[in-house]
């Protein structure tokens, strides 16, 4: 071969290898006995220890996702299904029975995924059996392939952050054809992501349509698994039985304002499996089969060489009935898909009446510490108009504030107003408008809620404004209306309107857009959601809003990070209330303003200081800088886990305590006395988490420290006095 001839071979080799995608396959490690071994140490403790793998099974006729955590095993014949499901922490199996891997309604009728059926006995599964088993399913399967987790949000981080970097881990993918005439050119793949270090796996569909017709997609169930029943009962019906505990499902479709995901979830469906005839309820109601897909969506047509994406479905495997431990695990899973969330901007809530004030905000924020200014509701900000004069007005201002350090947003609302007949949400029952959420609402997809969409952009893009706190965002309406632009009718508008709002927080996640909105969002590029509260309380006296407002960061931080809610400090009259209610003047009620100040900074939780101003005197000046630096310098932990010691009740002392084995300051326990008299208490404070074993160092209020011996329960006891209504916090090393 002349050496031209070799070139052009090599060439031709090359092209082939990018072309089919070889040169960017992985294939599965060899089979390891170490997969069967039960994890020996507490991935919450010692951290990134378990990296993601794919393994070939030990008969060589499939394949398994492992990371030391969690264990998920297919065989790839007769056909494709999963046969073993395990948490590898407790020992627990997941799989009962064996389900397709998906179904899906194309043109009205439901098609199998994957899969093996006739499975006679459904209370467990025995690998011996796969052989007996029918593998006609509608889709068949025809390959695999693994990659690298590619980040699903490219994230711009723009402000502080407890962590920057994006989940890793492995992602297998399994396509399916069919031989069906009705099913010619639909290709089907089935996505599995697996992370490092954490027992969780991410499962999503992509639909692909090479026919030269368009296709109707009704319903998407994107996962079903026979799960092993959580209890058995003799009556009961699916509703009123408990649910299987070991797994945690979340998905990316949640919505309608109750700032917590379970009320918020539209997707997860535990349902009764007839099929599984000796289970211990007399009507086969146990809840033992879990289906996901969204209720109301997506009833779309996929047009030819298009492609569709189906939600992502979180599975956390769970190893306890603890609750605290349990919330532990969601957090970290939280930090590991979506660390924007991380994210922890010092903002003030502006409420302003003319540039001044805006300018004097700024001013305030730049002396202080403050990071960022937030113009909200009632404010003279019009995110809205998009006028040349509005934009070059506002850019002005922007420079201005990054010059200072300060970056700076403003609120805008989308939903929860009306706007006209022809954009407004068209009830289904009726043909007319309202019946949305809130009563009377815009359509996204209306040419008003797509204007918004663009208006909003072309604001943020062109003043350099790098918050944005989006109000009354899209919470799933669903709009008869068959003349939106955005949507066919009421089958597709809920979906449709889904992927507008979410497209534009995807838009400002990857441009370095800070977004505060009250709903469910954040798997999608929000970063901060209310922690919950009732805003008529802000009418109450102050003694009662501390408590109250301790409260709701105890309640807030069970599932969701420190970083992941905003609180509400009220400086001026909100919502009714008299003199007793407010802050301001500030320097009137210092201690209070000092002391609401230092719940949520010891909570690590920013609350909406909404107001004119930070301060008005100079002692209100240097107490607002004190608790800012104090803040600073224990940053880092006060935004770790929120662990919960007493939840406040006004009778007696009250606190939590942060926790993380990673940091230096391994904990920081805030103790509140909310009584009108002086208090000691010995204090007994949890310490597994911390990391620390057998000994702490330990400070209060940043005293001499104490070197203290940890029991058998990883616990410390420490006598605190604290004087009438006063606070005090614990280091721990």
């Amino acid at each position: 071969m002349t050496p031209m001839k070799g070139i052009k071979t090599f060439l031709i080799i090359l092209f082939i290898i990018q072309c089919t995608g070889l040169a960017a396959q992985e294939t599965p490690l060899a089979y390891s006995a170490v997969v069967e071994n039960l994890s020996s140490s507490d991935w919450l403790v010692n951290l990134n220890k378990h990296p993601a793998q794919v393994y070939y099974t030990a008969d060589k006729k499939g394949i398994m996702l492992y990371n030391g955590l969690v264990k998920r095993v297919f065989t790839l014949s007769p056909g494709l299904a999963c046969t073993d499901f395990k948490n590898m922490s407790n020992g627990q199996q997941l799989i009962r029975a064996l389900k397709p891997e998906a179904k899906i309604t194309i043109n009205g009728t439901e098609y199998n995924v994957g899969g093996l059926y006739g499975q006679k006995e459904n209370a467990y599964f025995l690998n011996q059996w796969t052989d007996q088993l029918d593998a006609k399913a509608d889709f068949i399967y025809q390959s695999f392939k693994i990659d690298s987790i590619k980040p699903f949000l490219n994230w711009k981080n723009t402000t502080w952050a407890s962590n920057r970097q994006q989940g890793k881990g492995k992602m297998l993918t399994f396509n399916f054809k069919s031989k069906q005439a009705a099913l010619k050119g639909i290709s089907i793949s089935v996505h599995y992501e697996l992370y490092d270090h954490i027992p969780l796996i991410i499962k999503w569909l992509s639909i692909e349509n090479k026919r030269e017709k368009a296709v109707k997609i009704d319903r998407v169930m994107n996962e079903i698994l026979g799960v092993v029943e959580e209890e058995s009962a003799v009556v009961g019906t699916e509703a009123q039985m408990k649910k299987q505990h070991g797994i945690y499902i979340e998905s990316n479709y949640a919505f309608n304002n109750s700032m917590t995901y379970e009320i918020s979830d539209q997707t997860t469906h535990w349902k009764k499996d007839t099929t599984y005839t000796s289970q211990v309820n007399y009507d086969y109601k146990t809840p033992a089969l879990l289906e996901i897909y969204p209720e109301n969506a997506p009833g779309i047509l996929l047009n030819p060489k298009e492609t569709f994406q189906s939600i992502r479905t979180h599975e956390l495997l769970i190893d306890t009935y603890d609750r605290e431990r349990k919330g532990l695990m969601i957090r970290k899973m939280y930090r590991t898909i979506a660390p924007w969330t991380t994210q922890n901007p010092i903002f003030m809530h502006l409420v302003s009446k003319n540039d001044d004030e805006v300018l004097n905000a700024i001013e305030q924020c730049a002396n202080t510490g403050y990071e960022a200014l937030i113009m909200s509701f009632g404010s003279h900000c019009n995110m809205e108009d998009t006028s040349a004069k509005n934009i070059s007005h506002w850019k002005k201002i922007a420079d201005l504030a990054r010059k200072k350090g300060i970056a700076i947003g403003s609120y805008s609302l989308f939903s929860s107003r009306h706007i006209s007949e022809e954009d407004d949400v068209v009830n289904p029952k009726t043909g007319k408008i309202g019946g949305a959420f809130f009563g009377n609402a815009p359509c996204f997809g209306s040419k008003w809620g797509l204007a918004y969409r663009d208006k909003i952009k072309y604001f943020l893009t062109k003043t350099g404004f790098s918050i944005w706190e989006n109000d009354g965002p899209y919470p799933g309406d669903i709009c008869a209306s068959t003349t939106h632009p955005g949507h066919r009718d009421k089958e597709d508008s809920q979906w449709r309107q889904m992927e507008i709002q979410k497209e534009l927080y995807h838009w400002c996640n990857e441009n370095g857009i800070y977004v505060n909105a009250p709903d469910w969002y954040l798997l999608d590029g929000t970063n901060k959601v209310s922690i919950g509260y009732r805003e008529v309380n802000f009418s109450l006296p102050r003694d009662q809003q501390k408590i109250l407002n301790r409260q709701n960061i105890f309640d807030g931080n069970w599932e969701k990070t420190p970083s992941m809610s905003w609180g509400f400090v009220p400086l001026t009259k909100y919502q009714g209330g008299g003199p007793e209610a407010i802050l301001e003047p500030l320097s009137e009620h210092l201690n209070d303003y000092k002391q609401l100040m230092m719940q949520y900074y010891g909570a690590g939780v920013q609350a909406c200081y909404r107001g004119p101003r930070l301060y008005d005197t100079e002692a209100t000046k240097a107490t607002v800088i004190e608790v800012i630096n104090w803040y600073k310098k224990y940053r880092g932990i006060l935004n770790s886990d929120l662990f919960h010691l007493r939840r406040a009740d006004g009778r007696d002392w009250d606190g939590w305590l942060h926790v993380n084995p990673s940091l230096k300051q391994k904990g920081l326990a805030m103790i509140f006395n909310p009584l009108k008299e002086k208090i000691t208490r010995k204090i007994k404070i949890p310490l597994y988490y911390t990391g620390l074993t057998q000994t702490a160092s330990v400070r209060v209020n940043d005293g001499k420290p104490q070197k203290l011996n940890l029991n058998r329960a990883y616990e410390i006891e420490i006598p605190v006095t604290l004087n009438p209504e006063e606070y005090k916090w614990i280091t721990i090393e």
